[in-house]
């Protein structure tokens, strides 16, 4: 469990990096050049047992459908903050994975590794996506902060961006687009949750999985990469929120050695941990704890990118908080009644 907290609070910081690249990166390119770079350096770690993983004929439906989910992921999320909003992008794409990661694990994960669906486990769910639309909806105190700025929220291992739009009436009617994009997102970092965690708990290393399946994801987005990638090269404009304290501390940094950061921690290390953690963790708690993820990212928006949180915004940060510490005390006296049901009692 201790990987996937580290993993969501590196995501966490992906936003508050985001806004240090200049403002005419797009997201798909911000997000291409993540998953591509971390997912090649993963797929190399792999080594030669990715080539044996692939071989096995029973595993290659959940490798295939688990790097299609990593493909479509960073393009639907992208997309979706850009039609919709930071704010409702991040809670319908975060908020609905852990509903859709309860499904899907009906259906991809063996008997035995299903966690219950207990009521305990849908309180806690329900406080932190509670807190989450909170936090997005109402939490942010927008007096003084210019239209169009960045936003330092989360996007599990992606940076992501706000989209200014000149014309308020035709951005809303691209909002329905941007919440329906936002939940093939939230379907998509389920579906590769599941098809990793069912790979890892039946035998096979983390790493390799992880390796495997986001090697072949990173490999297919280079195109999209090519396409979109240019202004990280070429850019020399400011950055999206030039005047944040970050900003103060760090000056404007080279494009591609944000990049970097993104591939290195959020992406290639919290993947790592993130795998780790689901050999003894369910898919459909591990993105309840994720949840963790839009806490920090707010966090750090505030400290700094300089933003302000409301009233409404710090009781969604508490509830949040409560809703994941609930879930992850409930784990982890399941795993204590296990290991002393599993062990010989002392005559």
């Amino acid at each position: 469990m201790i990987g996937i907290v580290l993993a969501a609070l590196l995501w966490g910081t992906t936003g508050t990096a985001a806004t240090l690249l200049p403002r005419d990166v797009s997201p798909l390119a911000t997000g291409a050049a993540t998953m591509a770079i971390g997912g090649i350096l993963l797929g190399a770690l792999a080594g030669r047992g990715s080539i044996r993983l692939l071989r096995e004929r029973a595993a290659r439906p959940w490798i295939a459908l688990g790097a299609l989910a990593i493909v479509v992921y960073p393009l639907a999320f992208y997309s979706a903050m850009s039609l919709a909003g930071v704010a409702v992008g991040n809670v319908v794409a975060l908020g609905s994975a852990p509903v859709f990661a309860a499904v899907l694990e009906r259906w991809i994960a063996p008997r035995e590794h299903r966690a219950p669906l207990t009521r305990t486990w849908m309180l806690a769910a329900g406080v932190a996506v509670v807190g989450i639309a909170l936090l997005a909806l109402f939490g942010h105190d927008t007096s003084g902060v210019a239209h169009g700025h960045a936003s330092a929220g989360s996007g599990s291992g992606i940076g992501t961006a706000a989209t200014a739009t000149a014309d308020e009436s035709a951005a809303g009617s691209w909002t329905g687009l941007g919440v329906l994009l936002g939940l093939v997102a939230g379907l998509a970092y389920a579906t590769y949750t599941c098809t990793a965690a069912r790979l890892i708990r039946t035998g096979r290393r983390s790493s390799t999985v992880v390796g495997v399946q986001f090697g072949v994801g990173g490999l297919l987005l280079v195109p999209v990469l090519l396409a979109t990638g240019a202004p990280l090269l070429l850019s020399d404009a400011p950055s999206a929120v030039a005047d944040s304290p970050l900003h103060a501390l760090l000056g404007q940094p080279p494009a591609l050695l944000v990049v970097a950061y993104l591939a290195l921690g959020p992406m290639f290390a919290a993947y790592l941990l993130f795998g780790r953690g689901l050999r003894t963790v369910a898919s459909s708690r591990a993105t309840t704890i994720t949840l963790l993820e839009p806490f920090v990212a707010t966090l750090l928006g505030v400290v700094a990118v300089g933003e302000r949180l409301a009233p409404l915004g710090w009781l969604g940060l508490a509830l949040v908080l409560a809703g994941v510490v609930t879930d992850a005390v409930i784990a982890a006296r399941g795993a204590a009644d296990a290991a002393s049901t599993s062990s010989p009692v002392a005559s």
